[in-house]
């Protein structure tokens, strides 16, 4: 059997990994150049830079983070925040995808993910002192709530931070990247109509949520176009088992509803569920449309006809813009973007 060894950092014959010094030697320039070359380059000449890069591959150097972070005055460390309990984090795909979008940028910039649950209580006060404190470069908030305050609180501590979805605050004090929620909230309305639905309802996100404002508002544009009514509302909370409450709450209230657009594919599981208990058959007799496509779409009876949410995508830009922020400052200016949206064609309706 072949074994592949991994070589650490080159050593000399005493055993020692090579020095700054030993860099800078090698690469014949100071070690003042040296060091702002490894740190970032800053007035360090093309030829200084080429120098000391060549010398860091041939000595196998590493710089030692500890010292770096004294120079660059940086953590190398990005803050993914969520103000969401810990059970909703393992329950809901969005956080996984939300995860792994983060985790791809992060990786490509050679950056540390610090992952921070902010919940009200004692667990959001320890992460405001955790991002006070310095021991991260930036933060990227998702999931966010009216109540939960963090566009103030993160503004005070002065620490660059980009919103997953548009808060609640004045746009141009704040970045964020989004995805088109009220044009999503649209799409499904239109979907409905377009099916010959009569009595369309809706299962609304959770109103201290812009997510879930936007999608309703969305859903109720379309209607008032069409000249349908727009009080066939009931309100979830993005889970399962709120969904099944609004569904049952909705199918009470109006028996005759025949097509429903629901603001997540979890809560949408939910309606499902509802509806098969009263006999209801999908999409024959209830027609229903969900929202994310993040895989539970695809595993419902029958399949969900759905709104794709880019949550990986919405993630990557993110990054990327805090990444952007943290290396030229307040120069960057605050950034919004708000990312497309399309339907996904199922059996649902």
């Amino acid at each position: 059997m072949t074994q592949h060894v991994t070589s650490g950092p080159a050593r000399d014959a005493n055993g020692a990994a090579p020095t700054l010094e030993q860099v800078a030697a090698h690469a014949g320039v100071s070690r003042a150049t040296a060091s702002r070359a490894i740190n970032g380059g800053a007035r360090v000449s093309p030829k200084a830079l080429e120098a000391v890069a060549a010398a860091v591959k041939e000595l196998g150097y590493v710089p030692n983070r500890a010292a770096r972070s004294l120079v660059t005055r940086r953590t190398d460390s990005i803050a993914l925040v969520v103000p969401e309990p810990d059970d909703r984090l393992f329950s809901d795909p969005f956080f996984a995808h939300t995860i792994k979008g983060v985790s791809r940028a992060l990786d490509a910039a050679d950056q540390q993910l610090v992952l921070l649950l902010a919940h009200h209580g004692a667990g959001g006060d320890r992460a405001l002192r955790y991002l006070r404190n310095g021991y991260v470069d930036g933060a990227f908030v998702v999931s966010h709530h009216r109540g939960d305050d963090l566009v103030s609180q993160l503004a005070d501590t002065g620490l660059p931070t980009v919103f997953g979805g548009r808060p609640f605050s004045p746009h141009n004090q704040v970045s964020y990247v989004d995805v088109d929620n009220v044009e999503g909230g649209r799409i499904s309305a239109q979907l409905l109509l377009d099916r010959g639905c009569k009595k369309i309802g809706t299962v609304a996100g959770p109103q201290d949520m812009t997510a879930g404002v936007d999608r309703l508002n969305g859903w109720r544009q379309t209607l008032t176009l069409a000249e349908r009514p727009t009080n066939t509302v009931a309100y979830g909370d993005f889970t399962v088992a709120g969904g099944r409450r609004a569904g049952k709450e909705l199918l009470a209230a109006f028996p005759d509803i025949d097509g429903i657009a629901v603001a997540s594919d979890l809560m949408a599981t939910g309606v499902v569920e509802v509806l098969v208990a009263a006999g209801k058959r999908i999409p024959e007799d209830v027609a229903v449309v969900g929202f994310d496509d993040l895989g539970v779409a695809e595993s419902t009876n029958p399949p969900l006809t759905t709104l794709r949410n880019p949550v990986d995508d919405l993630a990557v830009r993110g990054i990327k813009m805090l990444l952007e922020w943290i290396a030229q400052g307040d120069a960057v200016g605050r950034q919004q973007i708000v990312l497309p949206i399309k339907a996904v064609h199922r059996e649902s309706a």
